[in-house]
């Protein structure tokens, strides 16, 4: 088998030497002693420049009350889920069954006497 490469030129692919962002600290030659540069300490990264003064105290209860109701949501959703997902699965065996030509396929319930 013959292995065809492509024609390239130079020009499409070029590697790109990266430096770092922050070079490391060199000391600076003054007469007979060097001079440290001077270091910064970096600033604290945190979130408190964000931050804006509430017209009102947080609702706890309220939070509370939407969070109970969007998990009874949740949960109404997911049983309905369930509930259906049995209710198409016994459909689906009882078509199966009577497209087989069988007469016994549903379930006929007789109250106790």
């Amino acid at each position: 088998m013959n292995n065809q490469r492509p024609i390239s030129s130079d020009d499409e692919h070029r590697v790109l030497q990266f430096r770092p962002r922050t070079s490391p600290p060199t000391a600076a030659q003054r007469g007979n002693g060097t001079v440290q540069p001077l270091r910064v300490a970096p600033e604290r990264l945190d979130l408190s420049r964000y931050e804006r003064p509430r017209a009102e105290p947080d609702n706890f209860r309220q939070r509370m009350l939407a969070n109970i109701a969007a998990l009874a949501f949740t949960i109404a959703l997911t049983a309905i889920g369930i509930w259906l997902a049995v209710s198409i699965a016994d459909l689906r065996r009882t078509q199966d069954c009577v497209l087989m030509g069988r007469r016994d396929c549903v379930k006929i319930t007789t109250p106790h006497i």
